[in-house]
């Protein structure tokens, strides 16, 4: 029995050493496991063909994306919010050998418990990975309050920053203080989160609108992509005051605006300029030619220049016309254009036709036309814009069409080996329909009376958004407007010019030959449109033949629409009436801070009414074309005007000038 007991306490012996030395091991890989800060299983999956591994850290959601085959520099990209959302970057940046990671820390708004959890987690992916020791930061929303406030306490840490449409300011966003909703839950949180109250909140200065001083100091290079007309996130209340904070320090800050889209979609649909700007703060010698080349001019090559080849050589007078609105008018590139064609061909006597006149579209311009242009002899190249105006002016698509192709077709009526380059310059508006991919409808008009016409044309509305997109210029520094500054001036005159020497010198040969097409796109399209003297006007009760008409007021004039002939009135009653023959009938007025309503009937119909006041009438007397009738039988007809006592809200009276009826 002694036996026994001896026995017995040797094995206990045993086993009390044995579950000591299993406590301490356990003990010790609990440390490490916590000291890690992963005590959960890995999940193995695939995102988007990637190996993907997803885990717990500290409570929080991770995830680490494996790019097949990693850089040399094992770089990183670190989301921060919306994981997977407009991916494009990501994926871009896994193709090029970068490692993705998250940790989903979206409910604490970048407060200081979320930057710990960062802090620590920094430490986790390069004690197990092994990554670079600077990481690339990505903040989508209110990703850009981890972003900056993690950046602003570890500077040494961050190669540079991409923020899309980020949150910089919690009184912006959740606090809806200024300009946007915000989002009375999430602010409450935020405020829980970075324990102040909502009237602390109004000078506090934990968030990247303080805090990114300390990043611009670093000279940490930062890259913003926000739409322009955001209203959740506003960019002047965010972003523009980041943009200000790093000019005064001098630093490297870059954005990409995005004109007409709000705070969604994110990214870009062609990542490369977010992935430029990545690489060259990382890894410069994985850039590629595509990422470092501009995007191509936007150019439909449909014929060349034959026939203004063959004057160039032949004939000692070489007319060449511009017709537009303000853009043509102002000169720049059509001065470059100008300054070109003299260099390159010496031997030519140019007689440079400048026809632009500000606010007028293709509608009057096709009635102008004979006047204009076509009077000052055999045109040889005309080049022609309206897309700016027509869209602004609210032309309908039918009359875009009617306008354009009757610059077009009686152009080429009147000289059959015309050579013509349309042209389609950039507005705000057209940048948002192409920001949200949509073609703007008056480039798709006129687009197809240059393809019916075989005719050149260069899209610079798309050329200047793509390239603004592509982060090679801003439209609000460098563009500044749609009458260009004259660096826009220039990035006009180079495609213009670049379009020229390619059609000079095709490679491909002939493009199309010359030929005008048997029918018009539209019966009605302008194409006989011409201007008909106001002396024509008979049984005039009430209105006056002025020889050089001028305003009263103080309000603008536009030159060669003052001192000039017009058939005035401001009496209601006032009447008169005209005979024309055509299947339109207009009038060419001066539509300033007192035009009134008039009404009109053809040929003996009910009488229809016109406002004559336009958006911008209350500080200019605008010369503006209405065309009443444009689908009428081409025959005689009698129209009577007649002006009304009514008038519109913004008015100050019951004027009509007259200075030309518009006849097709």
């Amino acid at each position: 029995m002694l036996l026994t007991i001896r026995f017995t306490f040797y094995l206990f012996h045993i086993n009390l050493d044995v579950m000591q030395h299993f406590l301490r091991n356990f003990i010790i890989l609990l440390f490490v496991a916590l000291s890690i800060g992963f005590v959960h299983a890995q999940t193995e999956s695939t995102w988007n063909g990637y190996r993907m591994l997803e885990f717990v850290h500290e409570g929080n959601h991770a995830k680490i994306v494996f790019p097949d085959k990693p850089d040399s520099g094992l770089n990183w990209i670190w989301r921060a919010r919306f994981w997977g959302h407009e991916p494009q970057t990501d994926l871009a940046l896994l193709k090029k050998g970068f490692h993705l990671v998250y940790i989903d820390v979206a409910d604490l708004y970048g407060a200081p418990k979320a930057v710990d959890i960062w802090n620590r987690f920094y430490d986790f992916a390069l004690s197990n990975y092994h990554l670079n020791p600077k990481v690339v930061l990505e903040g989508f929303s209110r990703g850009g309050l981890i972003v900056y406030n993690w950046a602003a306490e570890n500077p040494d840490k961050v190669a540079c920053i991409y923020a899309d449409a980020p949150v910089c300011d919690i009184n912006s966003w959740p606090g809806g203080k200024g300009r946007g909703p915000g989002s009375e839950g999430d602010w409450q949180k935020c405020l829980q989160a970075y324990g102040i109250s909502e009237t602390e909140a109004g000078n506090f200065e934990g968030t990247p609108v303080h805090t990114a001083k300390i990043v611009a100091r670093e000279k940490i290079p930062v890259l913003h992509v926000c739409g322009t007309a955001d209203e959740i996130v506003p960019i002047e209340e965010n972003s523009y005051r980041i943009e200000k904070i790093f000019a005064d320090f001098g630093s490297d800050f870059k954005m990409i605006e995005k004109q007409g889209v709000g705070h969604h979609p994110h990214s870009l649909v062609n990542p490369r300029a977010i992935v430029r700007f990545i690489l060259e703060n990382t890894s410069p010698d994985l850039l590629t030619e595509e990422l470092t080349a501009s995007v191509p001019r936007s150019v439909v090559f449909r014929q060349n220049l034959g026939n203004f080849q063959n004057r160039l050589k032949s004939a000692k007078k070489v007319r060449v016309a511009f017709l537009g609105g303000s853009i043509t008018y102002n000169g720049g590139w059509r001065d470059s254009t100008m300054i070109y064609l003299r260099d390159q061909f010496p031997a030519s006597d140019f007689q440079f036709i400048s026809a632009g006149i500000p606010s007028m579209g293709s509608v009057p311009g096709a009635f102008r036309l004979q006047k204009d242009v076509l009077a000052e002899g055999k045109i040889d190249l005309l080049f022609v814009e309206a897309a700016v105006n027509d869209a602004t002016n609210g032309r309908s698509a039918k009359a875009q069409i009617r306008g354009m192709e009757g610059i077009v077709r009686q152009s080429m009526l009147a000289n059959p080996a015309m050579d013509i380059i349309m042209m389609h310059f950039v507005d705000p508006d057209k940048m948002s329909d192409y920001n949200q991919g949509k073609t703007p409808e008056v480039i798709i008009q006129h687009e197809k009376v240059a393809s019916h016409y075989k005719i050149t044309s260069i899209n610079l509305a798309k050329e200047v958004n793509d390239r603004i997109l592509n982060g090679e210029f801003t439209w609000r520094h460098d563009f500044v407007d749609l009458h260009p500054s004259p660096f826009g001036q220039e990035i006009y005159a180079k495609t213009i010019v670049w379009t020229l020497e390619k059609m000079l010198n095709p490679q491909e040969g002939v493009w199309s030959a010359k030929m005008i097409p048997t029918r018009p796109l539209d019966p009605y399209s302008y194409f006989n449109g011409h201007f008909l003297t106001i002396k024509k006007s008979k049984k005039r009760r009430n209105w006056d033949l002025e020889k050089a008409w001028h305003p009263q007021d103080t309000a603008a004039t536009r030159k060669g629409f003052v001192e000039v002939p017009a058939l005035v009135t401001e009496s209601p009653g006032a009447i008169f009436s005209l005979k024309f023959k055509g299947k339109a009938i207009g009038i060419l007025v001066a539509a300033g801070p007192d035009a009134g309503i008039i009404e009109y009937s053809v040929d003996g119909s009910y009488y229809k009414e016109v406002d004559l006041y336009t958006k911008w009438s209350n500080w200019l007397h605008l010369p503006w074309l209405y065309v009443l009738e444009d689908e009428l039988r081409n025959d005689d007809h009698h129209l009577v005007i007649r002006m009304t006592k009514n008038r519109n809200k913004g008015s100050t009276g019951t004027a009509c000038r007259i200075f030309a009826f518009a006849v097709n």
